[in-house]
Protein backbone atom coordinates (compact mmCIF):
# COMPACT_ATOMS: atom_id res chain seq x y z
CA UNK A 1 0.00 0.00 0.00
CA UNK A 2 1.06 4.13 0.17
CA UNK A 3 3.27 5.00 2.43
CA UNK A 4 1.71 7.38 4.57
CA UNK A 5 2.34 11.31 3.26
CA UNK A 6 3.60 13.42 5.76
CA UNK A 7 1.07 16.02 5.85
CA UNK A 8 -1.21 15.75 8.66
CA UNK A 9 -4.58 14.02 6.91
CA UNK A 10 -7.24 16.90 6.94
CA UNK A 11 -10.31 16.18 8.71
CA UNK A 12 -14.13 16.74 7.28
CA UNK A 13 -17.00 16.29 8.95
CA UNK A 14 -20.78 15.85 7.78
CA UNK A 15 -22.77 18.06 9.08
CA UNK A 16 -26.65 18.75 8.65
CA UNK A 17 -26.53 22.17 10.44
CA UNK A 18 -24.62 25.26 11.94
CA UNK A 19 -24.73 23.71 14.96
CA UNK A 20 -22.80 21.07 13.96
CA UNK A 21 -20.80 22.89 12.23
CA UNK A 22 -19.55 24.87 15.69
CA UNK A 23 -19.33 21.17 17.00
CA UNK A 24 -16.83 20.71 14.11
CA UNK A 25 -14.77 23.87 15.02
CA UNK A 26 -15.23 23.05 18.88
CA UNK A 27 -13.23 19.14 17.64
CA UNK A 28 -10.66 21.47 15.54
CA UNK A 29 -11.83 19.84 12.48
CA UNK A 30 -10.15 21.83 9.17
CA UNK A 31 -13.62 21.56 7.26
CA UNK A 32 -17.24 20.85 7.12
CA UNK A 33 -19.61 19.39 4.13
CA UNK A 34 -23.33 20.73 5.10
CA UNK A 35 -26.36 18.60 3.70
CA UNK A 36 -29.35 17.72 5.04
CA UNK A 37 -31.08 14.37 5.41
CA UNK A 38 -27.86 11.94 6.42
CA UNK A 39 -30.21 8.89 6.63
CA UNK A 40 -30.95 9.34 2.74
CA UNK A 41 -27.10 9.88 2.00
CA UNK A 42 -27.15 13.49 2.00
CA UNK A 43 -29.51 16.07 0.09
CA UNK A 44 -28.61 20.32 -1.00
CA UNK A 45 -29.55 22.41 2.25
CA UNK A 46 -31.20 25.46 2.39
CA UNK A 47 -29.82 28.73 1.10
CA UNK A 48 -30.04 30.19 5.25
CA UNK A 49 -28.74 27.15 6.50
CA UNK A 50 -25.68 27.52 4.34
CA UNK A 51 -25.25 31.04 4.74
CA UNK A 52 -25.42 30.49 8.42
CA UNK A 53 -22.63 27.77 8.23
CA UNK A 54 -20.98 29.79 6.45
CA UNK A 55 -20.71 32.34 9.00
CA UNK A 56 -19.67 30.05 12.17
CA UNK A 57 -16.04 30.93 10.00
CA UNK A 58 -14.96 27.14 9.27
CA UNK A 59 -15.12 26.26 4.91
CA UNK A 60 -18.28 24.98 3.79
CA UNK A 61 -18.29 22.64 1.69
CA UNK A 62 -21.99 22.14 0.24
CA UNK A 63 -23.82 19.14 -1.05
CA UNK A 64 -25.43 19.61 -4.24
CA UNK A 65 -28.13 16.48 -4.72
CA UNK A 66 -31.44 17.35 -5.35
CA UNK A 67 -33.11 13.79 -4.25
CA UNK A 68 -32.02 10.63 -3.09
CA UNK A 69 -31.67 7.68 -5.27
CA UNK A 70 -28.91 7.27 -7.27
CA UNK A 71 -26.66 9.76 -9.84
CA UNK A 72 -28.00 9.29 -13.17
CA UNK A 73 -30.44 12.41 -13.69
CA UNK A 74 -32.12 14.05 -16.38
CA UNK A 75 -31.23 17.33 -18.28
CA UNK A 76 -33.58 19.18 -15.65
CA UNK A 77 -32.34 17.86 -12.29
CA UNK A 78 -28.62 18.51 -13.99
CA UNK A 79 -30.45 22.17 -14.56
CA UNK A 80 -31.69 22.27 -10.84
CA UNK A 81 -28.48 21.49 -9.13
CA UNK A 82 -26.38 23.98 -10.84
CA UNK A 83 -28.56 26.76 -10.06
CA UNK A 84 -28.17 25.41 -6.36
CA UNK A 85 -24.39 25.29 -6.75
CA UNK A 86 -23.60 28.77 -8.22
CA UNK A 87 -25.80 29.86 -5.13
CA UNK A 88 -24.00 28.01 -2.98
CA UNK A 89 -21.20 30.14 -3.71
CA UNK A 90 -22.85 33.02 -3.86
CA UNK A 91 -23.95 32.18 -0.30
CA UNK A 92 -20.39 31.80 0.61
CA UNK A 93 -19.46 28.21 0.24
CA UNK A 94 -15.70 27.66 -0.22
CA UNK A 95 -16.73 24.40 -2.10
CA UNK A 96 -19.23 22.11 -3.86
CA UNK A 97 -19.82 18.64 -3.49
CA UNK A 98 -21.34 16.91 -6.72
CA UNK A 99 -21.31 13.78 -8.87
CA UNK A 100 -23.25 12.50 -11.99
CA UNK A 101 -23.28 8.87 -13.89
CA UNK A 102 -24.72 7.70 -17.03
CA UNK A 103 -26.94 4.55 -17.38
CA UNK A 104 -23.78 2.44 -19.00
CA UNK A 105 -21.87 3.12 -15.66
CA UNK A 106 -19.38 5.96 -16.70
CA UNK A 107 -18.81 9.51 -15.05
CA UNK A 108 -21.20 12.01 -16.86
CA UNK A 109 -18.75 14.15 -17.95
CA UNK A 110 -21.22 16.67 -19.81
CA UNK A 111 -23.23 17.04 -16.43
CA UNK A 112 -19.83 16.98 -14.13
CA UNK A 113 -18.54 20.54 -16.61
CA UNK A 114 -22.05 22.03 -16.00
CA UNK A 115 -22.35 21.74 -12.57
CA UNK A 116 -18.70 22.52 -11.96
CA UNK A 117 -18.85 25.46 -14.37
CA UNK A 118 -21.81 27.08 -12.60
CA UNK A 119 -20.16 27.22 -9.37
CA UNK A 120 -16.16 28.49 -10.66
CA UNK A 121 -18.79 31.09 -12.77
CA UNK A 122 -19.40 33.30 -9.54
CA UNK A 123 -15.53 32.28 -8.27
CA UNK A 124 -13.40 30.25 -10.34
CA UNK A 125 -11.44 29.58 -7.02
CA UNK A 126 -14.28 27.41 -5.72
CA UNK A 127 -13.23 23.70 -4.80
CA UNK A 128 -14.91 20.43 -6.65
CA UNK A 129 -15.37 17.29 -4.86
CA UNK A 130 -16.83 14.11 -6.52
CA UNK A 131 -18.81 12.42 -3.77
CA UNK A 132 -19.27 8.51 -3.36
CA UNK A 133 -20.65 8.39 -6.82
CA UNK A 134 -17.59 6.82 -7.71
CA UNK A 135 -18.39 3.80 -5.29
CA UNK A 136 -20.78 2.80 -7.84
CA UNK A 137 -18.51 2.13 -10.89
CA UNK A 138 -17.25 -1.18 -11.41
CA UNK A 139 -13.18 -0.03 -10.91
CA UNK A 140 -13.18 3.64 -9.31
CA UNK A 141 -9.30 3.95 -9.55
CA UNK A 142 -9.38 3.73 -13.78
CA UNK A 143 -11.66 7.36 -13.57
CA UNK A 144 -9.16 9.42 -12.00
CA UNK A 145 -7.73 10.84 -14.62
CA UNK A 146 -11.00 11.67 -15.98
CA UNK A 147 -11.79 13.79 -13.27
CA UNK A 148 -8.65 15.04 -13.03
CA UNK A 149 -8.95 16.59 -16.87
CA UNK A 150 -12.66 17.61 -15.60
CA UNK A 151 -10.55 20.10 -12.94
CA UNK A 152 -12.29 18.18 -9.91
CA UNK A 153 -9.97 18.91 -6.71
CA UNK A 154 -10.86 16.06 -4.37
CA UNK A 155 -12.68 12.63 -4.45
CA UNK A 156 -15.20 11.17 -1.57
CA UNK A 157 -14.41 7.11 -1.85
CA UNK A 158 -14.94 4.10 0.29
CA UNK A 159 -12.71 2.05 -2.46
CA UNK A 160 -16.02 1.09 -3.99
CA UNK A 161 -17.00 -0.87 -0.79
CA UNK A 162 -19.98 -0.40 1.78
CA UNK A 163 -17.64 0.69 3.94
CA UNK A 164 -13.93 2.37 3.59
CA UNK A 165 -12.26 -0.77 5.73
CA UNK A 166 -13.16 -3.14 2.95
CA UNK A 167 -12.54 -0.88 0.36
CA UNK A 168 -8.68 0.05 1.35
CA UNK A 169 -7.22 -2.00 -1.68
CA UNK A 170 -9.08 0.36 -4.10
CA UNK A 171 -8.05 3.63 -1.91
CA UNK A 172 -4.55 2.87 -2.33
CA UNK A 173 -4.54 2.35 -6.43
CA UNK A 174 -6.21 5.29 -6.43
CA UNK A 175 -3.57 7.05 -4.31
CA UNK A 176 -0.59 5.44 -6.83
CA UNK A 177 -1.95 7.09 -9.83
CA UNK A 178 -0.80 9.98 -8.94
CA UNK A 179 -3.26 11.96 -10.70
CA UNK A 180 -2.95 14.72 -7.77
CA UNK A 181 -7.05 14.94 -7.08
CA UNK A 182 -6.85 14.79 -3.22
CA UNK A 183 -8.28 11.35 -2.05
CA UNK A 184 -10.54 11.30 1.00
CA UNK A 185 -11.87 8.22 2.63
CA UNK A 186 -15.35 7.90 4.06
CA UNK A 187 -18.18 5.57 4.35
CA UNK A 188 -18.66 4.21 7.67
CA UNK A 189 -15.66 5.36 9.70
CA UNK A 190 -15.60 5.17 13.19
CA UNK A 191 -12.83 5.48 16.02
CA UNK A 192 -11.90 1.28 15.64
CA UNK A 193 -10.88 1.72 11.73
CA UNK A 194 -9.61 5.09 11.73
CA UNK A 195 -5.86 4.28 12.08
CA UNK A 196 -6.07 1.43 9.52
CA UNK A 197 -7.79 4.06 7.13
CA UNK A 198 -5.13 6.72 7.92
CA UNK A 199 -2.26 3.76 7.64
CA UNK A 200 -3.27 4.29 3.49
CA UNK A 201 -2.03 7.17 3.75
CA UNK A 202 -5.04 9.46 2.18
CA UNK A 203 -4.98 13.00 2.29
CA UNK A 204 -8.31 13.24 3.90
CA UNK A 205 -10.96 11.77 6.15
CA UNK A 206 -14.82 12.34 6.39
CA UNK A 207 -17.00 11.59 9.01
CA UNK A 208 -20.34 12.54 10.57
CA UNK A 209 -19.45 11.94 14.01
CA UNK A 210 -23.09 12.17 15.27
CA UNK A 211 -24.59 10.74 18.34
CA UNK A 212 -28.48 10.08 18.15
CA UNK A 213 -30.38 11.74 19.88
CA UNK A 214 -34.07 11.05 20.78
CA UNK A 215 -36.97 13.61 21.32
CA UNK A 216 -39.32 13.10 24.68
CA UNK A 217 -42.31 13.06 22.88
CA UNK A 218 -45.05 10.67 24.95
CA UNK A 219 -46.44 9.65 21.53
CA UNK A 220 -45.01 9.38 18.35
CA UNK A 221 -47.02 9.11 15.13
CA UNK A 222 -45.15 8.16 12.24
CA UNK A 223 -44.79 10.51 9.00
CA UNK A 224 -43.83 9.57 5.57
CA UNK A 225 -41.41 6.33 5.55
CA UNK A 226 -40.65 6.41 8.99
CA UNK A 227 -41.02 3.83 12.03
CA UNK A 228 -42.23 4.14 15.37
CA UNK A 229 -38.96 2.85 15.97
CA UNK A 230 -36.84 5.71 14.61
CA UNK A 231 -39.15 8.24 13.77
CA UNK A 232 -38.32 10.81 16.53
CA UNK A 233 -34.70 10.40 16.28
CA UNK A 234 -32.28 12.72 15.31
CA UNK A 235 -28.54 13.41 14.83
CA UNK A 236 -26.57 15.70 16.42
CA UNK A 237 -22.45 16.36 15.56
CA UNK A 238 -20.82 15.36 18.89
CA UNK A 239 -17.67 17.77 18.95
CA UNK A 240 -15.48 14.85 21.21
CA UNK A 241 -15.73 12.52 18.37
CA UNK A 242 -14.39 15.37 16.10
CA UNK A 243 -11.69 15.59 18.93
CA UNK A 244 -10.95 12.60 18.68
CA UNK A 245 -10.70 12.11 15.19
CA UNK A 246 -8.12 15.11 14.83
CA UNK A 247 -5.83 13.95 17.44
CA UNK A 248 -5.67 10.35 15.83
CA UNK A 249 -5.29 11.95 12.39
CA UNK A 250 -2.66 14.65 13.59
CA UNK A 251 -0.60 11.68 15.35
CA UNK A 252 -1.12 9.45 12.27
CA UNK A 253 2.52 10.00 11.04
Amino acid sequence: MTSPDPTPPAVEIAVTSPAGARAAIAGGADRVELCTALELGGLTPSLTMTEEAVATGIPVQVLIRCRPGGFVYSPEEIGWMADEAARAVVAGAAGVVIGALTTDGRIDLPSLHRLSAAARAVDPGTQVTFHRAIDQLRDPAAHLEDLAAAGIDRILTSGGAPTVDLGLRQIAAMLDRGTGIEVMAGGGISPETLRSVLAVGVHAVHLSAKKAVRQTSPHWIPVGSTTAADGDVHYRTDASLVRETVRTARNSG
